[in-house]
């Protein structure tokens, strides 16, 4: 892995899920609680708009020194000044991202098999998500839910470190992290949250008991 990712808690934010308190409080307080990378997820979004809500997000976090990942968008990843880029196997290549980013951005890359995770380039890509483990509202369109059971044969096959995705809540941590993953990517858990400090707490607590 060209960079040194705590992949242990990894919060997408999500704009509806954020809506109580909106997406720069609910960054500041998980990362508070203990998330160690923060991922901007908006479609709706237009370019103009993820760019600003972007600088707002790395200007919220910056006293906490995590990263903020961007989804999909390469261009506005780097208008932000952001620290990486996420992208799915629908949108840009991942060598076509890095070719963009350079060397200095985090490239994180959607894998949803044991085919595509073997395919990854660790020359190119610093970490892969994984999933969905379970199923998901948070994103209707995903594909079947791969279990932890193919969760752990995904990460096997992966030659970069993997983090889970989908319907991950605090009793998943033990089994996700058996299963090799380095950490869990969280969504409705943190920002469905009445009190996103609290929930990130939690899972940073479940985390600790099983690396200790």
């Amino acid at each position: 892995m060209r960079h040194e990712l705590d992949l242990s808690l990894y919060l997408v934010l999500d704009p509806v899920l954020c809506g109580h308190i909106g997406m720069e409080a609910t960054a500041r307080l998980a990362a508070a609680g203990g998330a160690t990378l923060v991922q901007l997820r908006d479609k709706t979004a237009d370019k103009a708009s993820l760019i600003s809500k972007g600088k707002a997000l790395k200007s919220a976090l910056a006293e906490y020194r995590i990263p903020l990942i961007v989804n999909d968008d390469v261009e506005a990843a780097v208008e932000i000044g952001a620290d990486g880029v996420h992208v799915g196997q629908g949108d840009m290549a991942a060598a076509a991202a890095r070719a963009v980013v350079g060397n200095r951005l985090i490239l994180g890359l959607s894998v949803e098999t044991e085919e595509l995770a073997r395919a990854v380039d660790p020359a190119v890509v610093d970490y892969v998500g994984v999933g969905p483990v379970f199923a998901t509202a948070t994103k209707p369109d995903h594909k079947q839910p791969i279990g932890l059971d193919g969760l752990s044969r995904i990460v096997a096959a992966s030659p970069v470190p993997a983090v889970a995705i989908g319907g991950l809540k605090q009793m998943h941590v033990a089994s996700v992290l058996s299963a090799g993953a380095r950490g869990l990517a969280v969504v409705s858990a943190i920002c469905g949250n009445a009190d996103p400090q609290q929930a990130a707490m939690g899972f940073a607590r479940e985390i600790r008991k099983v690396r200790t």
